[in-house]
């Protein structure tokens, strides 16, 4: 397939959509379930009525308006409405609280927002003196008293067809690369958030190579689910625009197996933890019944003998591993809705044991790397240039270069200008010859690939002076379906411990299974034999660590941590800071004998 014509803005992205006469470009569900299409006519009108209706209002090029939703056909049309006017949207998690959201929103000096719910909008209006906003925009119907009504906005929008508006089409064509298309939020794993400031030309630049060797064309289709507020979801959903490819938007998580099902996606962009809970169910499963639990042992076990076979894009022609795919693989697969052809992991680090898994049921997930300041792809595996463990090779318009103290440094046309309104940040970030220091400790091989080691500021350093990269280790005890989350903790101490926050759901079928089953959360995470357990996955994690990486100590919490509960971002990644303060006393009974403890057990 011939790759599309390179785009300068994201305008430009814009009018392909427009010009494409598709009857299904996006897929939305009414309130029945029922999945609905939408012609690119449609998203045309719809666009430019909105977009009318930001002018009447008083907006402008370089305004800042806040879009505040879960992902939906109308966060689309606001995105390209308020992008179309020349103005930047600040897309906010909705997940956050009023306060939280106050506080960006005034931050980025936005007069105007766009919400979904009437929960949103009670939220925001609770706090609107706290901001400039001078209009709120609302999805949902009814609408709440004092919000302005997006259906009437976009009243008789779709029957105007095809027709084309000549000073809106130029409005759109004003809009340069240099301007300013987004503030991102970061979500604030080790400190407050800040605006990451990204033009058209940034987010651009990384469109035009991002996905140049997936061969994505106008029969793909995605599934768009996670936080479109986070810029991985929100470039996924571009890419799949910019080759004319359907997108199907899924507002609420729980209904994703679902959606798989119905819509049979060809292309999937999960972060980590997605593809942990397959994993970790799929497991689940096969431990209910000792005969679904040879099956699966040993088809997995056939599958380790092929994956670089599957990684490098082959189907294995042995006639036990075709056996293991249908007894096996294809349920794997059926998960997804049975069409995926390209699955890619970003937004976090990928354990390698994870992408073995995936490997072994014949599945090769492409890593990728990134972060909102660079638009956000920096390298990717792809079926032409990988290597499993990597993130694969960088972009081809992006430099980099890993400074003495191992940190990435990175430079090209898609990373930012910098923060909003935070200079001190932008010195710090960026160097006299424009490197952006990304904070990731990272290396290169000899053949250009490259491998993330950890966050610079989350390496825990011992008190005898030695660096652990928790990360790696962290992904050693989730590759078991009894682990949902862990955080190593140990800076400046002897030795390495470990909190674990157990998968409850796999965790109470092994219970029940015991004869312990039951009990409250506190109490099994408490019990000796649950302890007894958790031991053994702790040793199995330490095998192959130095001695002073390894775990000598842990504690099972009787929590679930969640983007809600505040300890994971949108993007599932943890927020570590979070983490140890919320624990600070449990942490401290860890370390209670450090001055005489031999620590030589993970107990």
């Amino acid at each position: 397939m011939t790759s599309p014509v390179p785009i300068a803005t994201i305008n430009d992205l814009f009018q392909r959509v427009a010009a494409a006469a598709n009857p299904r470009a996006v897929l939305w569900q009414d309130e029945t379930g029922q999945w609905r299409p939408i012609h690119s006519d449609q998203i045309y009108q719809r666009v430019r009525a909105l977009a009318e209706a930001f002018l009447t209002w008083g907006g402008q090029k370089g305004d800042r308006i806040a879009l505040i939703s879960e992902n939906r056909w109308e966060w689309a049309v606001t995105d390209f409405a308020v992008l179309a006017i020349g103005a930047a949207d600040v897309p906010i998690y909705p997940t956050l609280t009023g306060e939280q959201i106050a506080a960006l929103v005034r931050d980025a000096g936005c007069r105007i927002a766009v919400v979904s719910t009437r929960q949103q909008f009670d939220k925001l209006n609770a706090v609107r003196g706290q901001t400039q906003l001078e209009r709120i925009v609302m999805m949902d119907s009814p609408v709440a008293e004092g919000a302005i009504a997006l259906s009437e906005v976009l009243a008789g929008a779709d029957a105007r067809g095809s027709q084309r508006d000549l000073v809106f089409d130029a409005l759109v064509r004003s809009v340069e690369p240099k301007d300013l298309a987004t503030l991102i939020y970061t979500s604030g794993t080790t400190g407050e958030p800040k605006g990451v400031a990204l033009t058209h030309g940034n987010i651009a630049s990384n469109q035009n190579y991002a996905a140049a060797d997936f061969a994505f064309n106008s029969t793909d289709a995605c599934i768009s689910f996670l936080p479109l507020s986070h810029i991985t979801a929100r470039a996924l959903d571009y890419v799949m625009y910019y080759y004319g490819a359907q997108v199907a938007y899924c507002s609420q998580f729980d209904k994703l197996p679902q959606s798989m099902r119905e819509v049979r996606p060809t292309v999937i962009v999960g972060v980590p933890r997605v593809y942990e809970k397959i994993r970790q169910e799929v497991e689940r499963q096969a431990a209910l019944s000792p005969v679904k639990k040879r099956i699966v042992a040993w088809a997995i076990h056939q599958g380790s003998h092929h994956v670089d076979t599957v990684y490098s894009g082959r189907c294995p022609s042995s006639l036990l591993w075709k056996l293991a795919q249908k007894l096996a693989y294809s349920k794997v697969r059926a998960a997804f809705g049975g069409r995926v052809r390209i699955f890619i992991s970003g937004g976090a680090p990928l354990g390698i044991d994870t992408a073995r898994w995936f490997a072994s049921v014949g599945i090769a997930l492409w890593e990728g790397y990134g972060l909102t300041e660079t638009s956000p792809v920096i390298a990717l595996n792809t079926p032409t240039s990988h290597r499993m463990g990597s993130v694969g090779r960088p972009l081809p318009n992006v430099e980099l270069k890993v400074a003495e103290d191992g940190e990435l440094l990175v430079r090209g046309p898609s990373v930012f200008a910098g923060y909003w309104q935070k200079p001190a940040a932008n010195a710090e970030c960026f160097d006299a010859e424009g490197w952006f220091h990304t904070g990731d400790i990272a290396r290169l091989d000899a053949e250009g690939f490259l491998y993330i080691t950890d966050r610079k500021k989350e390496l825990l350093k011992t008190s005898g002076g030695k660096l652990v990269a928790p990360q790696p280790i962290e992904n050693k005890l989730k590759s078991s379906h009894l682990v949902a989350q862990a955080a190593l903790v140990g800076d400046r101490h002897k030795f390495i411990s470990a909190l674990i926050a157990p998968n409850f759901p796999a965790l109470e079928e092994w219970a029940r299974q015991q004869g312990i089953g039951g009990k409250p959360r506190a109490e099994l995470a408490a019990d000796e034999r649950v302890i007894a357990l958790y031991d053994g996955l702790v040793r199995e994690a330490n095998a192959g660590l130095a001695n002073f990486e390894t775990i000598k100590r842990f504690r099972l919490v009787a929590d679930e941590w969640t983007q809600e509960s505040g300890e994971l971002t949108p993007s599932m990644k943890l927020k570590r800071r979070v983490v140890t303060e919320r624990y600070a006393g449990v942490i401290e009974e860890l370390y209670a004998d450090e001055a005489t403890a031999r620590a030589g057990s993970a107990s």
